[in-house]
């Protein structure tokens, strides 16, 4: 009965926010969102060539996915993922982008991808495997809201485009979100976090 109300005593402090889980998801989101600005620049120089297969602009749709899985493996809290990738997207909106408004709702999808990730694991693995996961999952729901907002292909070109999204989410947000997290944790710029000490236990 104890180790029962231990275990569920446990469970209520790991979804606890603190002060500086919430400064920092922020911090992360507004750092992104900068960065979304940035890559929305570059995005309009090379989107022309998409042109001759539209759907392979899912290659490079990973790096929009990226404050959700960073997000969450930093914080570690149910609703890190979601508060990171919108305050991206708001900063985004704010700076001003090729879609407008539209960015908002991508974003609460976006980090909705990731929390169901997590939230599969029930809050408690924080590896690569959940970040690639994170990645696909948010691509993926990203694709089908992007189907319908943006694009009007046939149904193969909007399979495709999922599945080059879901690729780049894997690798660019998942793979690379996941090598962010550690670098930052070498850097020891994560020592109030679960990241920083799992860092510190390895070394």
């Amino acid at each position: 009965m104890s180790t029962t109300l231990d275990k569920g005593s446990a469970r209520r402090r790991a979804a606890r926010w603190r002060t500086v889980d919430i400064v920092t998801a922020a911090v992360l989101g507004v750092a992104f969102g900068v960065v979304f600005w940035g890559w929305d620049q570059a995005y309009n120089v090379f989107s022309p060539a998409f042109n001759v297969f539209p759907p392979i602009a899912g290659l490079v749709g990973g790096v929009w996915l990226l404050p959700a899985v960073v997000g969450a493996l930093v914080v570690r809290r149910p609703g890190a993922a979601l508060l990171t990738e919108l305050v991206a997207a708001t900063v985004e909106a704010l700076l001003g982008n090729r879609w407008g408004a539209g960015v908002l709702v991508s974003g609460g999808l976006q980090g909705l991808g990731v929390e169901i990730a997590v939230a599969l694991f029930l809050w408690r693995r924080w590896n690569l495997g959940v970040a690639v996961l994170g990645g696909v999952l948010a691509a993926s729901l990203e694709s089908v809201y992007e189907w319908s907002a943006y694009w009007d292909w046939s149904a193969g070109w909007d399979l495709l485009y999922l599945l080059f999204f879901a690729l780049s989410g894997a690798l660019v947000a998942g793979v690379g979100g996941w090598a962010l997290v550690r670098a930052l944790a070498r850097a020891g710029a994560l020592s109030a976090f679960a990241a920083g000490h799992e860092h510190r236990a390895r070394g």
